[in-house]
């Protein structure tokens, strides 16, 4: 494993302080709370590994599977891999077990009040107005988003909850 995270490092260097290597560090802490609570099966090599692509795959993939090639992985297991790290993306609808609870823990990474924190920091460091990350978190947060493990739909009802009474105390708090 520490061959693909110094492969990965730069390339999260680069990104916001919400979508960095911490993100995935917080996703990895969502994912061993999950493998815990689930009740499926699935390859905890091939989900990690897939974890630290999750940020990276979208632009990097043909380098990713040179690694993974030079990792001696066979040709199976890289596709397998690149799928699931696919597969953890908010808008994919996974197909393995190792996507189903990646996905999932990336849905649900922080917990139930770190959606709605992470959009209005991530707004703050684009340079957006407050109204317009408002504008995000009424059109992409308050019913968008799903997960698929039954564990991992029971904790996302009291995250969109939660981002629901805060995002609604805010706008009357601010006049909007």
């Amino acid at each position: 494993m520490k061959e693909i995270i110094e492969f990965v490092r730069p390339f999260y260097d680069d990104k916001d302080i919400m979508h960095d290597l911490s993100h995935i560090e917080r996703i990895k802490y969502k994912l061993d709370e999950l493998a815990e609570k689930v009740d499926i099966p699935f390859n905890k090599e091939v989900t990690e590994i897939a974890l630290y692509f999750h940020g990276i795959i979208y632009s990097h993939e043909s380098l990713i599977k040179d690694l993974l090639q030079d990792l001696k992985y066979d040709p199976e297991t890289i596709e397998w891999i690149v799928k699931v790290a696919w597969e953890s993306q908010k808008e994919s609808k996974p197909s393995t077990n190792e996507g189903l609870i990646l996905h999932d823990a990336h849905m649900l990474e922080g917990g139930r009040n770190f959606e709605i924190i992470k959009s209005l920091i991530t707004g703050s460091v684009r340079g957006q107005t407050l109204d317009k990350t408002m504008d995000y978190i009424e059109n992409n947060l308050l019913n968008e988003g799903q997960c698929y493990t039954d564990e991992g739909i029971r904790q996302y009802a009291f995250m969109k909850a939660r981002t629901k009474e805060i995002f609604d105390e805010m706008c009357k708090d601010i006049g909007r």
